[in-house]
């Protein structure tokens, strides 16, 4: 990403709506046992790793990022507990991990970047997952969504879930779910992506929300989440995620 958005999300990503919605979706699906494995991979500046550092210190927490000032920001972010060695720089590509490492693994927004191989980086995750190991991924939905924001954070691609499901199975996982999330703010979404247009302005749409706007947001996505657990759930919104499992 450019290196103010970096900046950007370090700042916000422990108070504004769409981190602590995206933290809650992720936490939500991580039913791992105690002294579970965990790789966050890239994992920016750090603010997953907080959160779960935070409600499952029983976990054994690792992270990789690409960018060495982005993964010093989150070494920051980690408590005097753990340990910043297991904080690594390196590229979802190419991990620097043995083969059956890890019981999950855990990637939000990485696969859509410009400079990942998304075909090589899911081989890498099949790889350093062990058997039974959990894939859990967050990608931003549908190409026509692309804008200003994908510009400044670098991205190259959107997905549906049927195409995500087929990347996922095509690198040989198993027992795919998924779907849709942030879907009743969609329409919203919608509209500030058409009057942003596709290049240009003054950043991403990582930037502080009035209180109320923010507090508002958040309680539509935990709305939406209460709402997910009773089985209802819609078939669009504005970010994917698959949950898979290594045979």
């Amino acid at each position: 990403m450019e290196r103010v958005e970096y900046h950007r999300m370090a700042v916000l990503e422990a108070t504004m709506w769409w981190y602590r919605a995206l933290h809650a979706h992720l936490l939500g699906r991580l039913a791992l046992p105690p002294g579970a494995r965990l790789l966050d991979a890239g994992c920016g500046t750090g603010g997953l790793l907080a959160r779960l550092a935070a409600l499952r210190p029983d976990l054994d927490l690792q992270g990789l990022e690409y960018d060495a000032e982005a993964a010093a920001l989150a070494r920051a972010k980690l408590p005097p507990s753990r340990d910043p060695d297991k904080l690594q720089v390196g590229s979802v590509n190419t991990m620097p991990y043995g083969s059956g490492q890890f019981d999950a693994i855990v990637s939000a927004d990485v696969l859509c970047h410009a400079a990942v191989d998304e075909t090589a980086a899911l081989t890498e995750f099949h790889r350093c997952l062990r058997p039974g190991g959990i894939l859990l991924l967050n990608l931003p939905a549908y190409q026509w969504m692309a804008s200003a924001h994908d510009v400044h954070v670098h991205n190259k691609r959107r997905y549906t879930f049927r195409l995500a499901r087929n990347r996922v199975a095509a690198a040989g996982f198993m027992a795919i779910t998924g779907g849709y999330w942030n879907s009743l703010l969609f329409p919203l979404m919608l509209l500030h992506r058409l009057a942003a247009g596709k290049s240009g302005g003054e950043g991403s749409d990582v930037k502080p929300f009035p209180a109320w706007q923010d507090r508002l947001f958040y309680t539509v996505t935990a709305v939406e989440r209460q709402l997910a657990d009773i089985g209802l759930r819609l078939p669009f919104g504005g970010s994917v995620w698959i949950e898979a499992k290594k045979p």
